[in-house]
């Protein structure tokens, strides 16, 4: 059989910003992946160090941090991912949009839609407002955005907590029965604070300790909302909700588990709760859907792996409604982070959507 040209190409890939931890997982993904060629990564610390000398997982990779504008590191490339802070990437746009590599940026400043929406949970007004409008950006979140990912040239990742609770809440907004108050708490690993110690974020006050932190106004939450109104627009099936989320930090160094509390009516069937999160995830590459027991999504079974697993208890009728406690968790670098955005790029440009990032987790 005549291979997909696809499936036989090379792609030359450059990443901009690539000292994080979100980097040194884009770059263990992207040297690994049997159709890619990694060929620049830019910086503007540790320029002219090796890759290795600065995320200590790597070896002789023969490449060094170099230094230059996202313009100059996209000439000649397919892909340009963008592992920029918050603020950065945004004030980027006249470069990106002199380049005909695909774009898929790993901050939150091209997810949302809406420009009063961004001014209100990044603290600033967006440098380039008409990025945001008429789907320039797509959402890169493949089991909500698969077929508009494919082709795309201008991919905004989600954010981490973001992917955690919409795999959990997905399969709700699209059946109609996401209603009412929504309350989601979330736990998540010290890496998702970058690389660089805070005084949040610093091992002593940490490893110890549990927190809330930015409660009910966390900057993932408007592309939540966003994302969740849509699907119940597409299905025709659209309600009302009002979303409460809470971030934890938690004492793990990778790793979400968020826990979603909805109210259903009670006469919901059990049987009718497990074929709408099965059916809905019957094509996704990478939620294992566990049921309502015994197993229930915990962090060590997904580290350092693109899996998401999925789980829920619907409890008794009560006041006449019913409980449901979705449970969602994943690694916050691979699945919520760098991972996914290699696999949008795999289906962007038509390559299967596991290729180079489908290994197992790790264990324990």
């Amino acid at each position: 059989m005549t291979a997909n040209n696809s499936e036989s190409k090379r792609y030359r890939v450059a990443m901009a910003g690539g000292t994080g931890y979100g980097g040194a997982e884009l770059i263990r993904l992207l040297m690994n992946h049997p159709q890619v060629d990694l060929a620049r990564v830019t910086s503007i610390d540790r320029v002219g160090e090796p890759l290795e000398a600065v995320h200590l997982n790597l070896y002789n990779t023969g490449m060094v941090f170099e230094e230059m504008p996202v313009v100059d590191a996209a000439k000649g490339m397919d892909v340009l991912f963008l592992g920029l802070p918050h603020k950065v990437s945004s004030t980027l746009a006249p470069q990106l949009d002199q380049t005909d590599a695909r774009v898929i940026d790993l901050s939150g400043d091209f997810r949302l839609t809406d420009k009063d929406l961004y001014a209100e949970y990044y603290g600033q007004e967006h440098p380039y407002p008409e990025q945001l409008e008429g789907g320039r950006w797509v959402f890169g979140l493949p089991e909500f955005n698969r077929e508009l990912i494919s082709g795309a040239t201008r991919i905004a990742s989600p954010g981490c907590f973001a992917t955690t609770l919409l795999l959990g809440l997905l399969p709700l907004a699209h059946s109609g029965l996401l209603k009412g108050a929504v309350q989601s708490i979330a736990a998540t690993g010290s890496s998702g604070s970058g690389a660089y110690a805070s005084a949040g974020t610093h091992h002593p006050v940490r490893v110890n300790n549990m927190k809330i932190y930015k409660p009910l106004n966390h900057q993932h939450k408007p592309e939540i909302e966003e994302v969740l109104v849509a699907a119940g627009e597409r299905s025709g099936k659209a309600q009302a909700f009002d979303l409460n989320f809470v971030p934890v930090s938690a004492p793990l160094a990778r790793g979400i588990l968020a826990t979603s509390f909805i109210s259903l009516p009670e006469n919901t069937d059990p049987d009718q709760v497990e074929a709408m999160f099965r059916d809905y995830y019957e094509d996704a590459a990478f939620v294992r859907v566990l049921g309502s027991g015994p197993r229930h999504a915990e962090v060590i079974a997904i580290k350092g792996s693109m899996w998401v697993d999925l789980s829920w208890v619907l409890g008794p009728a009560q006041n006449g409604m019913r409980q449901l406690v979705v449970a969602t968790a994943l690694d916050n670098l691979v699945k919520g982070g760098a991972g996914q955005a290699v696999q949008s790029m795999n289906i962007s440009l038509g390559l299967p959507e596991g290729m180079g990032i489908d290994a197992p987790a790790l264990w324990p």
